[in-house]
């Protein structure tokens, strides 16, 4: 999962085949090494067509998804989301993806008013347990998303992320950090990021408003910094959520544009997070 790599909301949420071949050729116009699908409803994607898409651009894939409300481990068990999850890594790897990542043990937008029960996170223990071993059979790692409290009361902190991916103790299981979220949840930048060490493959990119990278709050130093300090090779992905239905709106809690254009964060935002990644070190173009 090395270099540097875009999530597909910068074009689409719609992986059907035409928003992949838009996202596709964008992605490889702007010169990223990766493309992160949202695989949000694994049954609509055609692999077969998506693998042929990566292959003649050239372009490697990882996908993310969270999980639909009707398999919620949380309230469900971990059976239904076991399967969905299977499915999922399925699909993905028919399509070529090295990973399936993001919120794997729950719903964006899964609270319950409380902090989670000894049986929640039982749940989502067990339901990572068995889709990671799944992911193993394909050859495929599988990471796990903490995303902010208003998102989901199980999984905030990276510090919890380490927690829940010891407790299941699957080889194949990676820590991945967003900015946004890490922003909100951790109390520096830095501390996240050296809570999770060796356990982090993967990181989110992502401005304090989801928007342009640059143009918000985020202390880029500090994270590119600490990325540097603990020896970071796993994948860089820009995430800035300008391709939004209301159903992902609706989860994610935005209700305005967050960023002036696609063109913006692809010319300003994009630039600035690539040369922090060459200037500490951690990508160089062609890696």
């Amino acid at each position: 999962m090395k270099g540097f790599g875009v999530h597909t909301s910068m074009w689409t949420m719609s992986w059907d085949r035409a928003g992949a071949e838009r996202a596709v050729a964008a992605a490889v116009d702007h010169g990223f090494d990766f493309i992160e699908i949202a695989l949000l409803s694994p049954d609509n994607v055609d692999p077969a067509h998506s693998r042929g898409l990566l292959q003649k651009a050239g372009l490697r894939a990882v996908c993310s998804l969270g999980l639909p409300q009707a398999v919620w481990p949380s309230r469900h068990g971990p059976e239904g989301a076991v399967a969905f999850l299977t499915n999922a890594l399925d699909v993905a790897h028919a399509m070529g993806a090295e990973a399936l990542s993001g919120v794997t043990f729950g719903g964006i937008g899964e609270t319950t008013g409380a902090p989670p029960t000894a049986v929640e996170l039982d749940n989502a223990a067990r339901t990572l347990d068995a889709a990671a071993a799944h992911a193993a059979k394909l050859d495929m790692r599988f990471g796990i998303e903490p995303v902010n409290r208003y998102e989901t009361h199980l999984l905030n902190t990276a510090r919890q992320g380490v927690e829940m991916i010891e407790r299941v103790g699957a080889p194949n299981l990676f820590l991945h950090l967003d900015t946004y979220h890490m922003n909100i949840e951790e109390r520096g930048m830095a501390l996240g990021i050296l809570e999770a060490r060796e356990h982090l493959a993967y990181i989110h990119l992502s401005e304090s408003d989801r928007g342009t990278p640059g143009a918000g709050n985020v202390r880029w130093d500090e994270v590119y910094g600490a990325l540097a300090a603990i020896g970071f090779e796993g994948g860089l992905a820009m995430e800035s959520f300008i391709d939004m239905p209301p159903e992902i709106a609706h989860g994610l809690a935005v209700w305005r544009p967050v960023a002036e254009s696609r063109d913006v964060v692809l010319e300003r935002g994009l630039p600035f997070l690539r040369n922090k990644a060459i200037q500490y070190g951690l990508w160089q173009p062609g890696d």
